[in-house]
């Protein structure tokens, strides 16, 4: 693993890490925050999954979740959202390819040799950062934005045990239904037959989620369509899932809107995490 940059921010330390990624075959970015606790031993987890055109820092550097996390004393770990470099194939589209990774593991040329997104999350960088840095591993959360929203709530449901609490801003919730998955996923795994479990609102319908959600969606986010907020909304319903929807007057899809929510979904996922 190499050290790319580490800059103090609240008390803790906000790093930039890369290493080889046995899930992709490339060198993967990831953004570490710690706390200041961490000094005295293993802190909590949070994993923001960004969405469509963002790496690592992103998040990182517009979401504002520094200080919410040291106050809370929580890491806050902010992957890329796909693999790159030479070698590995892209398309023209902003919503295929590199950045498009979709948080699936391909199984299509060219995709299938390196768009491992979802073992890279799953299985390959936490081996990595548990190894590395003092995270208690036992204890983890995981949200995100649009595409990475999609990411989180498909990792939470499909992946029973390992989070506390999921959360999402505007969520890509029901892909098979929509622009934003349809497509990609034809192209990640070819015909629709192969196509794997991942969507949110399939999900929800079949085992949902042991634990808390908080989804939060601005009324006037420019891919409102492209969501499928009421398809989800309808499947916890019936479900009687545990959580939250909220739609949020006058917000659009942007980094302003997740920020002004940052706070509070921190305090969500510190609640489960201390629990």
């Amino acid at each position: 693993m190499k050290t790319i940059s580490e800059n103090r921010s609240f008390g803790g330390t906000q790093g930039v890490y890369s290493h080889q990624s046995l899930a992709t075959g490339t060198e993967m970015t990831f953004g570490l925050y710690l706390p200041a606790d961490a000094a005295d031993g293993p802190v909590p987890v949070l994993w923001y999954l960004s969405g469509l055109t963002c790496t690592h820092a992103n998040a990182m550097e517009k979401a504002g979740a520094q200080a919410w996390a040291a106050e809370q004393g929580i890491a806050v770990i902010f992957p890329d959202t796909s693999p790159r470099g030479e070698g590995v194939p892209d398309d023209d589209a902003y919503d295929l390819g590199q950045g498009a990774g979709f948080y699936v593991d391909a199984m299509q040329a060219p995709w299938d040799k390196h768009f491992k997104m979802w073992s890279y999350i799953a299985e390959d960088l936490p081996a990595v950062v548990g190894k590395e840095f003092p995270l208690d591993m036992d204890r983890q959360a995981i949200t995100g934005h649009s595409m990475g929203g999609h990411g989180a709530l498909t990792f939470a449901m499909a992946l029973p045990g390992r989070f506390r609490s999921v959360s999402a801003f505007a969520p890509i919730c029901h892909p098979t239904k929509s622009d934003w998955g349809r497509k990609q996923f034809a192209a990640y795994w070819g015909d629709e037959a192969k196509w794997g479990p991942h969507d949110a609102t399939l999900l929800m319908q079949g085992g949902g989620f042991d634990g808390p959600i908080l989804i939060d969606t601005g009324t006037d986010d420019q891919f409102g369509d492209l969501l499928g907020t009421e398809h989800l909304a309808q499947a916890m319903a019936e479900k009687r899932q545990e959580g939250q929807i909220r739609l949020q007057k006058g917000y659009d899809h942007s980094y302003y809107f997740v920020s002004t929510f940052m706070e509070e979904h921190v305090a969500f996922h510190a609640e489960a995490l201390y629990a």
